[in-house]
């Protein structure tokens, strides 16, 4: 068993449907680390022991009568606890729904359900995911699995972190400005946000309706792929034809222009390793890259606030401060500068579009910065002071914004041995061809 601790998904579920490991001997592999030393990195806020082991000895019992139902069966994850398990709290990280337990399972849930998967527990977050850190939290930080003093990226946290440390083989979250990319790349795993509207956002607590997305963590891009294939109902993998020598649009205006180093570094030796593979990088622009940041906030601060309105009135002491001063800024958003930034997130679309054309997919940096120190508030790069939270969502925003599909890959380390992410970006509504640029540049950075 102590061998499958680094096993990918892809490994796994052909040990369990040859019948060499069984799902009930993972999910206690799992759980051992998870209430063991991995404990201390505040990755869960429920752990379903009990319900996980009875799953598990119930999906071993099905196998051996009726084989497996596919790649998943047997497997344990987790869920970021913003999505419903049924019978299960959904605390969303936070004091304001302690002692809510979800009627249903999310459609997300529902459909890992059928695959097979076995359910191991709720995922430590920032709260109600309204935060790049994880570190404002009901529960307590999340702590990054290389150095436990710095945040895991936020706000799918806890689910990179169980990911990166095999407190279950993959986990899903949501991203509304990068939340399922940034802890990705902060701690070292895959993270896929597919295109807006392709899974299912049903059953799991929203933070702004035309942003929120949901999608996985994963240990590698092939992992990714089983559980996507899984979340909408696809049966098959695809793979195309020019995967082996794609073409990728680098944006270098504004997505370059302020990086730390180690970041910098470690992005530019991705790309040189893929050029000298035969990889061809062309440089593209977004023309109005410098309004992202302001269409971003003018959707998501008065959705934030508008889904949060009844609470922030009732219970505003439930919300850790930090948040709270977030959902209120959104009551001062006035509708024009919503209709506004609704039009310039058009404008936005057209330009990644273009941008998009005669490349397989666009790269970047996924973070401009390397896990930062929990409480970290600003920090300098070229002589300049930036927060933290803004420099966090510098690279990731306008992909929710403008719904193409987007992923982060590990792309290197820094001196001081944290995790660097490469984003690669694909055209709306082909996530799947996303996927096939993502698993030939892994290949290649490997």
């Amino acid at each position: 068993m102590s061998d499958l601790g680094a096993a990918t998904l892809e490994q796994l579920s052909e040990h369990v449907a040859m019948r060499r490991v069984s799902s009930a001997e993972l999910t206690d592999a799992c759980l051992d680390r998870m209430t063991g030393a991995e404990a201390g990195l505040n990755a869960f806020i429920t752990i379903l022991a009990d319900q996980a082991r009875e799953q598990a000895h119930a999906l071993d019992e099905e196998l051996r009568a009726r084989g497996p139902r596919g790649p998943l069966h047997g497997i344990p994850v987790s869920l970021k606890d913003l999505i419903d398990l049924q019978g299960v709290p959904t605390t969303g990280g936070s004091r304001l729904l302690a002692g809510h337990i979800a009627r249903h399972d999310a459609v997300a849930t529902a459909a890992l359900r059928r695959a097979g998967s076995v359910f191991l527990g709720k995922c430590n977050l920032h709260e109600v995911a309204f935060g790049t850190t994880s570190e404002d939290s009901a529960y307590g930080p999340v702590r990054n699995p290389w150095d436990p003093a710095r945040s895991a990226g936020g706000s799918s946290g806890g689910s990179a972190v169980a990911t990166v440390k095999a407190m279950g083989y993959a986990s899903i979250g949501t991203d509304t400005g990068g939340s399922i990319r940034i802890p990705a790349a902060a701690c070292g795993c895959v993270g896929l946000k597919p295109t807006y509207g392709e899974v299912s956002c049903e059953g799991v607590i929203p933070l702004s309706r035309s942003l929120d997305h949901v999608g996985p963590l994963a240990r590698s891009v092939a992992d990714a792929r089983l559980l996507f294939n899984a979340l909408t109902g696809i049966t098959r993998g695809h793979r195309a034809a020019n995967a082996g020598r794609p073409t990728l649009g680098l944006l270098r205006p504004y997505f370059m222009n302020v990086l730390d180093p180690a970041v910098r570094a470690g992005f530019d030796a991705a790309l040189e390793a893929l050029r000298r593979e035969r990889v061809d990088v062309v440089e593209r622009a977004i023309r109005h890259a410098a309004d992202i940041a302001a269409v971003y906030l003018h959707l998501q601060l008065p959705e934030a606030s508008a889904y949060h309105a009844a609470a922030l009135e009732r219970q505003p002491g439930a919300y850790t401060p930090p948040v709270r001063l977030r959902l209120q800024m959104g009551r001062y958003v006035q509708a024009e500068d919503y209709v506004r930034a609704r039009q310039g997130a058009d404008v936005l679309l057209a330009e990644v579009d273009a941008a998009l054309d005669a490349c397989d997919a666009l790269v970047l940096p996924t973070l401009p910065v390397v896990a930062q120190p929990i409480g970290t508030e600003s920090m300098e790069i070229d002589g300049a002071s930036y927060p933290v939270r803004a420099l966090m969502l510098r690279l990731t925003q306008l992909f929710d914004v403008t719904g193409h599909p987007a992923i982060s890959l590990p792309c290197g380390r820094s001196h001081e041995n944290l995790p660097i992410g490469l984003q690669l970006v694909g055209r709306r509504h082909q996530t799947p061809a996303l996927l096939d640029v993502a698993e030939r540049v892994e290949q290649l950075l490997q």
